[in-house]
């Protein structure tokens, strides 16, 4: 037996398991309840963060989970992966509807989606073929020890930037959020307007409590209040639309002449009528839209949560879990384009990359748009603990992979990892730079190009030869994702060369 299949039958929390290709004939001669000898002792203390392993003897039986059974209504899913889903990147998608059009902006938003959907097949397609449900396992299954270190330090490093870009966004909105509220035009170094300060209390009373979580199902309350708070924010750009008068004028001009913006609001007027620049455009190309290529490239990325929420489901199937991705797809799908569409058809080309900045133009103390961005906040907030778990669990599979659960390691890695992106936020103001680089170079290889060469590698020649048309369409699919990964490099390298800051990540 080679070293990658010895490795493979022993799951991390400690019982012995027989290879897949195995399973049927042992399966024959030993019952049940003692083909798994547990070395620890209690099934139930195991956690979702071990990669789990199914029989896949029968595809017509209800595949059961090895270290324990699966809680997570199908609900709960679809708030888990759509809260996965759905990232700050929403802020940014008027602006890339204002430097493509709206026809462009849909083609490309319902092209993108299509993909998703598509890469998270090849990923469960995958695990049911092996029967494992972890994105490292599959990548040792595939390519050996190489494949297992790369996929854990692709989804490492992903989240790891994408919960630096959450609580970045803690650090510099929260301030001025309680400014506004307090009415403090000019902060005197109040302790509860620093932004270090009110990351680190964040941190500690909201998020660590729920990353200690022991599964992924526990957070779908949470998933479920964040989603409502992005609907709000949906509901309020559509609100704002007919109350804000197109051109706008700026509040400081306002305060500078003396007028307010109640006396030059003019929803119904005739500005709509004969000023051009208030007129949306439905194709556009200028030097700004291929910079929003990437941004919707990576709009939906939630492939490093998709094994885990798939493990914790009730009554686990391929289908069913395919059936939870698409809905959570779908419903992201619409809030974007409807986001899009009303940012940009309320500033038109003045829309700026951070719709919410935007607003803050027309009346930095507007009571609808401090809810929205205290809303945001929360949104955001409550999405770290989801965007947590994939990474404990990549660094389980990199240093612990045959332990069992063991809760000082559960707490120590949630507790470590906070403590080190607190810090990045704290003491590397630019370290968004950095993570730009590693979301260029990670995001694609977890969407595109790991599913893609994962599935050609694991699906048998027998079943599917290498010409077949779904291998050749999944190389077709690892190509689109280093033409992406060329194409997000290289913007970044432009923006470091002119000194500009244009490009950004969709999530």
């Amino acid at each position: 037996m080679d070293p990658a299949q010895s490795e493979m039958n022993t799951i991390p929390n400690g019982k012995g398991h027989e290879s897949a290709d195995d399973t049927s004939a042992t399966t024959k001669t030993v019952p049940e309840n003692t083909a798994h000898p547990n070395k620890t002792g209690d099934a139930e203390a195991n956690l979702a963060e071990s990669q789990e392993f199914l029989s896949n003897m029968d595809e017509k039986k209800t595949p059961r989970f090895t270290d324990f059974e699966g809680k997570t209504s199908f609900g709960m899913s679809v708030f888990n992966l759509g809260n996965a889903i759905m990232g700050s990147g929403i802020l940014g998608l008027a602006y890339a509807m204002a430097n493509t059009g709206v026809i462009l902006f849909l083609f490309l938003l319902t092209a993108v989606a299509g993909l998703s959907s598509y890469s998270i097949h090849l990923l469960l397609k995958s695990s049911g073929v092996v029967g494992i449900r972890a994105y490292e396992q599959l990548g040792y299954r595939a390519f050996g020890t190489p494949g297992k270190m790369a996929a854990g330090i692709a989804i490492t490093l992903q989240n790891i930037g994408a919960m630096s870009s959450y609580l970045y966004i803690v650090k510099y909105e929260f301030p001025l959020v309680i400014q506004a509220f307090l009415g403090v035009d000019k902060p005197s170094g109040e302790w509860f307007l620093n932004g270090n300060y009110l990351v680190v209390i964040v941190s500690v009373c909201v998020i660590t409590p729920l990353a200690l979580m022991k599964q992924l199902g526990y957070l779908g309350y949470t998933s479920g209040f964040s989603l409502s708070c992005m609907v709000f924010f949906l509901i309020s750009v559509i609100y704002k639309k007919f109350h804000v008068p197109c051109p706008f004028v700026d509040f400081s001009y306002n305060r500078t002449v003396g007028l307010n913006v109640s006396a030059i609001a003019d929803p119904g007027g005739a500005h709509d009528e004969i000023d051009p620049a208030c007129t949306p455009r439905m194709f556009n190309i200028n030097t700004q839209t291929a910079y929003t290529i990437p941004i919707l490239a990576f709009a939906f990325v939630c492939h490093p949560e998709v094994l885990p929420i798939y493990t914790e489901l009730r009554n686990p199937t391929k289908k069913k879990m395919q059936h939870v991705s698409n809905i959570s797809i779908a419903v992201m799908y619409i809030m974007y384009f409807l986001a899009a569409l009303f940012g940009y058809l309320t500033f038109y080309g003045k829309v700026e990359a951070e719709l919410l900045h935007t607003y803050s133009r027309i009346d930095p103390y507007d009571t609808l748009i401090l809810c929205v961005r205290l809303a945001v906040l929360t949104a955001v907030t409550l999405t770290v603990p989801i965007v947590l778990f994939p990474v404990r669990r990549a660094i389980q599979q990199m240093l612990f992979p045959n332990k069992t659960f063991y809760w000082p390691r559960h707490i120590a890695i949630a507790v470590s990892l906070l403590t080190c992106i607190n810090l990045l936020v704290i003491f590397a103001p630019n370290i968004l730079g950095i993570f730009g680089v590693i979301g260029a170079t990670s995001a694609p290889c977890l969407i595109f190009i790991f599913p893609a060469v994962f599935y050609i590698r694991i699906v048998p020649k027998e079943d599917e030869p290498m010409r077949s048309t779904p291998k050749i369409l999944a190389a077709c699919f690892a190509c689109l994702g280093f033409l992406f990964m060329i194409m997000s490099l290289s913007f970044i390298i432009i923006d470091w060369t002119t000194g500009s800051s244009n490009s950004g990540s969709g999530h």
